[in-house]
C-alpha cells in the first residue's frame, strides 16, 4: 500500500532582510528524496486556492512551500484585508520578493528530504515574480501562468506598480514554462507574442501553451474565470515540467 500522508502548516522563515514571515508549507512523509516548490500566490493574497495549491504539489512527491509576500504590509489580516494594504501601496517591491523567495527556496533545500532541486510557480502578479526568480536565484525551473507585466508596463491607476522585466530575458537562468489565455488583456496575446520572440532570440529553454475561451485566472476553480478545460491541460503540463526538471538527483 502506498504511503500518501502529507504533513501542512503554517511557519515562519525568514526572508528579505531577514525578516520573519509567515509561509504555508506541505510535504509528503514517505521518507522519499523529492524536490520542493515554491508557489506564489496571485495578487488577491495568500488565500485558502493558493493552500490548496501547495497541498496539490505534495501530493504530487513535492516539498511545497508559499510565503505571504503581504505579511509585513498587513499581520495577521484576512487575505482580501491584506491584498488590499499591499495593492493600495503599488504592490511588493522586486527586491523584497527575491529575498522572500530565495528564503523559501533556502527553506526546502535544507529539508532532509530535498535533492537539491528547486522550481517556482506563480499565477496572476505571482507569474511575472516567477519569471523574475529565474533571472534572480538558482533555480531549476520556472512556470509563469499568466503573469503581467513581463513585457508592457501597468496602465495608470492599476493597483500593480512594476517595471517590465523582458529587456533581462539574456539572464534567465531556469527554463520557463509559460501558460496564458488568450483572452487575457494583461499579459495581451500581443504581449505574450512578444516574449516568445526574445526567447527565442536568446536561445532560451522555454515552452509556451495558450488556451481559447480562457482569459486571466483561469486557473482560479473560485471564481467566473476558472475554465476547466484550460486549467486541467495546464495543471498536466506543470506535472510534466517538474517532473523533467526537479525528479532525480542534483
Amino acid at each position: 500500500m502506498r504511503h500518501d500522508a502529507v504533513l501542512a502548516e503554517t511557519i515562519g522563515i525568514r526572508g528579505a532582510d531577514d525578516d520573519e514571515i509567515e509561509a504555508y508549507t506541505a510535504r509528503p512523509l514517505d521518507g522519499g528524496s523529492r524536490g520542493g516548490v515554491v508557489v506564489i500566490h496571485h495578487m488577491p493574497g495568500f488565500d485558502w486556492g493558493t493552500k490548496e495549491i501547495v497541498r496539490r504539489f505534495a501530493a504530487w512527491g513535492y516539498n511545497a512551500i508559499c510565503t505571504n509576500l503581504y505579511s509585513r504590509e498587513a499581520p495577521g489580516a484576512e487575505p482580501d484585508d491584506a491584498a488590499a494594504t499591499a495593492r493600495a501601496q503599488g504592490g511588493v517591491p522586486d527586491a523584497r520578493f527575491v529575498g522572500d523567495a530565495a528564503g523559501a527556496a533556502r527553506w526546502l533545500r535544507s529539508l532532509p528530504t530535498s535533492n537539491g532541486k528547486v522550481g517556482t510557480i506563480g499565477f496572476c502578479s505571482g507569474g511575472r515574480q516567477a519569471f523574475l526568480s529565474a533571472l534572480e536565484l538558482d533555480i531549476q525551473a520556472a512556470v509563469d501562468c499568466y503573469g503581467a507585466f513581463v513585457v508592457g508596463t501597468p496602465p495608470e491607476g492599476f493597483p500593480l506598480q512594476v517595471q517590465p522585466l523582458a529587456d533581462r530575458t539574456a539572464e534567465l537562468r531556469a527554463p520557463l514554462l509559460g501558460l496564458f489565455g488568450n483572452e487575457d488583456s494583461y499579459p495581451s496575446p500581443d504581449q505574450v507574442d512578444e516574449l516568445e520572440k526574445l526567447l527565442e532570440t536568446h536561445g532560451k529553454e522555454y515552452e509556451f501553451h495558450r488556451y481559447d475561451d480562457a482569459g486571466h485566472a483561469f486557473f482560479s476553480v473560485d471564481r467566473p474565470a476558472y475554465r476547466v478545460a484550460a486549467a486541467m491541460d495546464g495543471w498536466q503540463r506543470v506535472q510534466a515540467f517538474f517532473a523533467k526538471h526537479l525528479d532525480g538527483e542534483a
